[in-house]
C-alpha cells in the first residue's frame, strides 16, 4: 500500500480550542476532574455554592473547584447543567446519566452526558470491528457504518461496525454487546465471539467541548453473508469493504477520529499494516506509528 497519513492521530491529540483550566474536587488540591474553558468562567459565577474559582498569585484563574459535597452533588449538577443547556453552553444533551470520573477513572457522581464534554471529564467508549475472513482466514473486509444525518455528533460520517459510549453502570463489553443490537442487529449470541482489542486514549478539543474518552476496541469475525441492520436508527447504513478500501477511507480522514483510530488498532494488531522498513512500504510512517503508540495508556 502506498504510504499515507492519518489524521485521526493527530487529531486525538488536538487540543486547540478555547484556553481552560483544571476542574477540580472541593480545592486545588482535590482530584482533576477535567477542564473549564476560560470562557466560560464568568457563567458559572452564578452558582457560588457549587464552584469556586481558585486564583493564583498574579489573580488570574488557576483552577475551578468543585465545591459540592457527595449528597447533594448529582442533583444539584443536575440543576446547573439544564441551566447551561438553556444558554446554549452544552450542547447534543442525550438524557443519558454518565459517572462524573477524575482523570484517573475515579467516580465521583453522575452527570449527563453531554455535560462530559463541558467539563472535559474521562469517559468510555467501545468500538467493534466487524471483519469477514478470506480462505486463508485472514481478514480481507471490514463492515464500515454511516451514521445517521440526524446524529447530534459526527452526523453522516463514517463509522466502525458498532460504536458507543459506556452508560453509568455497564462496563465496555456490555455496552457494545447492546448496542450490537440496538446499531447492527446482532443478538448477544452472535456476538460471542467478541474479542477484546486495544485500548486507545485521546485527549481533544471538538465543537461540544474537550473530549477525553478511553477508547476501548473489539473485534468480531462475522460469517460470509450475514448482514448488519440497524434497529435504532442512529445508523444510515453498513457497507461490507475489501480491507484495502476501509483503511485508506480512514486514513483519508473519512472516518470519525474514534472509528479510525479503532480500526488502525485492528490493522496493527492483524499484521495489516507494519512499520515501514528499507524493503517495504506502509500506510503509516514510523513516526506515526510511534505516535499511535503514544495514545495507548
Amino acid at each position: 500500500m502506498t504510504q499515507q497519513t492519518w489524521p485521526a492521530i493527530a487529531l486525538a491529540r488536538a487540543c486547540d480550542g478555547p484556553a481552560r483550566v483544571p476542574f477540580v474536587l472541593m480545592d486545588a488540591q482535590g482530584p482533576v476532574l477535567g477542564s473549564v474553558a476560560l470562557d466560560h468562567l464568568d457563567a458559572l459565577r452564578e452558582w457560588p455554592d457549587a464552584f469556586q474559582r481558585v486564583d493564583g498569585p498574579d489573580g488570574a484563574p488557576r483552577a475551578l473547584a468543585l465545591r459540592l459535597p457527595a449528597p447533594v452533588r448529582d442533583a444539584r449538577l443536575a440543576q446547573v447543567h439544564e441551566r447551561l443547556r438553556a444558554r446554549g453552553l452544552i450542547v447534543a444533551w442525550r438524557d443519558e446519566p454518565y459517572p462524573l470520573r477524575d482523570r484517573t477513572g475515579g467516580e465521583h457522581g453522575t452527570i449527563e452526558r453531554a455535560a462530559s464534554r463541558f467539563w472535559g471529564t474521562l469517559t468510555l467508549g467501545a468500538h467493534c470491528n466487524g471483519w469477514v475472513a478470506d480462505a486463508a482466514g485472514r481478514p480481507s473486509q471490514l463492515w464500515i457504518a454511516r451514521r445517521s444525518v440526524s446524529k447530534p455528533t459526527d452526523p453522516g460520517r463514517l463509522d466502525n461496525m458498532v460504536g458507543c459510549g459506556v452508560a453509568l453502570g455497564q462496563t465496555p463489553r456490555d455496552a457494545v454487546i447492546r448496542e450490537g443490537w440496538e446499531e447492527a442487529g446482532l443478538a448477544p449470541a452472535q456476538m460471542a465471539g467478541l474479542v477484546t482489542g486495544g485500548l486507545v486514549d485521546l485527549e481533544c478539543d471538538i465543537p461540544e467541548g474537550r473530549q477525553h474518552e478511553r477508547l476501548h476496541v473489539f473485534d468480531l469475525e462475522l460469517p460470509a453473508g450475514l448482514v448488519p441492520r440497524n434497529i435504532d436508527g442512529e445508523v444510515a447504513e453498513h457497507r461490507l469493504m475489501p480491507i484495502a478500501e476501509a483503511l485508506g477511507r480512514a486514513a483519508a480522514g473519512e472516518l470519525t477520529t474514534d472509528a479510525a483510530l479503532a480500526t488502525l488498532d485492528f490493522a496493527l494488531r492483524r499484521g495489516l499494516v507494519e512499520p515501514p522498513s528499507p524493503r517495504t512500504e506502509s500506510t503509516l510512517t514510523q513516526a506515526q506509528l510511534e505516535a499511535f503508540e503514544g495514545l495507548r495508556p
